[in-house]
């Protein structure tokens, strides 16, 4: 079978990519990574604007996409703010903007043609 000759290093990237896979294959969370954007936003303004696009959505599944895509390294918590006198809010930041794939990265440092 082809997959039993698979380096560690090709391992490592099968399984990166998956995990963006499956953060990004749900379009709710391209709706975050939209919302977020270049700024830092709050749960709360992420959850009025998905229900202003979407419709309703519960907090907890905002809660759920939004750990996928931190898992994945998509976003991470820029920090807290206070919003109302109670509990402070997490807000969000884009980790990264890009996700490049270099096809040929193993073959190339394996042949020497770099």
């Amino acid at each position: 079978m082809c997959c039993e000759r698979i380096s560690s290093k090709q391992a490592e990237k099968a399984k990166r990519l998956r995990t963006y896979f499956k953060a990004l294959h749900c379009p709710t969370r391209w709706s975050i990574i939209g919302l977020i954007g270049g700024d830092t936003v709050g749960t709360g303004q992420i959850l009025e604007g998905l229900k202003a696009s979407e419709g309703s959505l519960a907090r907890s599944s905002l809660y759920y996409h939004i750990s996928e895509l931190e898992k994945a390294g998509i976003i991470e918590m820029a920090g807290y703010r206070e919003v109302g006198g109670g509990a402070p809010e997490k807000t969000w930041r884009l980790r990264t903007r890009e996700i490049r794939i270099n096809l040929l990265e193993d073959v190339e440092s394996d042949s020497g043609l770099e």
